[in-house]
């Protein structure tokens, strides 16, 4: 009988504790800051970003943080925005996941790690943040100002160090910012994810240790000022051991072709971060030491290279990309910086092998298809040149620089209501109204009776009066 009691009891018990922890998940997802706000307050942060950082624009560079992004992103469970990557050009050692799925490396960061496994760690961290959407139940329950301000709090914050000076102002601001930053429990359960993500995506979540040993370290050169990812994620011995026995525990799967692609080209993407994000000085001085044991290494001409370019030293630059090509003949972006760097030179006819052999390779490689284009273009083979700037607007996101290249090309043939209409496009998205509509009542006069054409032109003028 007393038994019986017991176990009724233990049944009264959990049913109760189910009900508690059913309406205590209730009321926190009703807390969490709507996606449709979220997503208006990740373009507003994009905007504070873009207004206080320059953010690196180079395609490969772009491409490959992106794809490693997207590749360990797959795990996420429930994807509620889609995943953009971004690398700033600061010498800072922080990285953070800002509002909607926009997550952001310093380029100073990058520069200290070693491997992909230390990058895919810390990305997959900030991951754990967005899937966990730390951010979002944190700032609903600070839901007292409006978006904007709040975007250059939380900007402020998750940058942290100096430039947070610039971002968080106002009494308010300093009153709301504690409430803003992340848990114990958040970064306890970003740990977690993160250390799943990266596992699970071929990576060795060991790399989110040393990582933070190489911080840890940081902070003791540097005289004790903690850089600033161990002030926005705080990294105490507690935590560091914990991670420590989590990444011992994780099994990681073999290598799928795709981690075997992006761990091969982890080298070339840190070359180019540090050639053309950090300190020129150092990163000449770092691709030099590495040429000084060994005299034909492609990484470090093809970063020296890359230099010489930003600097407009075409020529010079040549025989840099030509050394790393030796040892990388199949590498798509060293065989674009030889033909960049061609082009540069009025090199054109040399440049057309390479390009064509690097689209076969790589035949929706955008950055090829562009230099391609516009070669061909220089060259006067505007029909040639026609065909991939077509492909080229299928092919998101698209460039402003395709439409203008299109009108260009279509009013050298002499279609000028194509050329006009193309023109007013790129001015459209260049938010340059008044030179919009002057190249679209353009392509009006010249449509000669193309009525398909006459309603692409109607609907853009429309469209540009909303």
């Amino acid at each position: 009988m007393k038994s019986a009691k017991v176990k009724i009891k233990r049944i009264f018990v959990y049913i109760a504790s189910l009900f508690v922890i059913i309406i205590l998940s209730a009321n926190q997802g009703g807390a969490f800051l709507s996606t449709k706000d979220e997503t208006e307050l990740g373009k507003r942060f994009l905007n504070r970003i873009h207004s206080q950082f320059e953010l690196a624009e180079y395609p490969y560079l772009i491409e490959y943080i992106n794809n490693l992004g997207l590749y360990i992103g797959r795990q996420i469970e429930v994807p509620y925005f889609p995943l953009n990557f971004y690398v700033i050009k600061n010498d800072t050692i922080n990285a953070f996941a800002a509002p909607a799925g926009h997550v952001f490396f310093f380029s100073g960061l990058i520069t200290i790690m070693e491997n992909i496994d230390e990058l895919s760690s810390v990305l997959a961290h900030e991951l754990g943040h967005v899937s966990g959407r730390h951010l979002a139940l944190r700032i609903e329950r600070s839901k007292k100002i409006g978006l904007a301000t709040m975007a250059g709090i939380l900007a402020g914050i998750l940058i942290g160090g100096e430039a947070a000076g610039a971002l968080i102002t106002g009494s308010m601001a300093a009153g709301i910012q504690t409430e803003l930053g992340y848990s114990r429990d958040n970064e306890r359960q970003a740990d977690q994810l993160g250390l799943k993500y990266t596992s699970m995506s071929g990576f060795n979540p060991w790399g989110m240790v040393t990582t933070l040993k190489k911080m840890q370290r940081e902070r003791w050169y540097s005289q004790g000022n903690a850089p600033s990812y161990l002030l926005t994620h705080p990294g105490a011995a507690e935590r560091m051991a914990s991670i420590e026995t989590m990444a011992r525990a994780c099994k990681i799967i073999p290598d799928s072709d795709e981690t075997k692609r992006l761990r091969s080209d982890f080298p070339l993407f840190h070359a180019m971060v540090m050639a053309l994000c950090c300190d020129r000085a150092y990163a000449v001085r770092e691709f030099n030491k590495t040429l000084q044991k060994d005299s034909r290494s492609p990484i470090a001409h093809y970063g020296l290279g890359l230099i010489l370019e930003k600097d407009g030293s075409a020529k010079e630059a040549m025989s840099h990309f030509k050394a790393a090509q030796a040892k990388m003949p199949d590498s798509i972006p060293i065989m674009f910086s030889i033909c960049k760097a061609y082009h540069d030179t009025g090199q054109y006819i040399k440049s057309l092998p390479i390009l064509r052999d690097a689209l076969k390779k790589a035949p929706k490689d955008k950055a090829i298809m562009n230099l391609l284009a516009l070669t061909l273009q220089k060259l006067e083979l505007y029909e040639q040149a026609l065909r991939i700037y077509k492909k080229l607007i299928f092919l998101p996101p698209v460039k402003d620089i395709v439409y203008y290249n299109l009108g260009v090309a279509y009013g050298r043939q002499g279609k000028l209501a194509l050329a006009h209409y193309n023109l007013g496009k790129y001015f459209t998205r260049l938010r340059r109204k008044e030179k919009a509509r002057f190249h679209f009542k353009k392509a009006q006069e010249s449509t000669e009776g193309n009525q398909v054409l006459l309603e692409k032109i109607d609907k853009a003028l429309k469209e540009l009066l909303n």
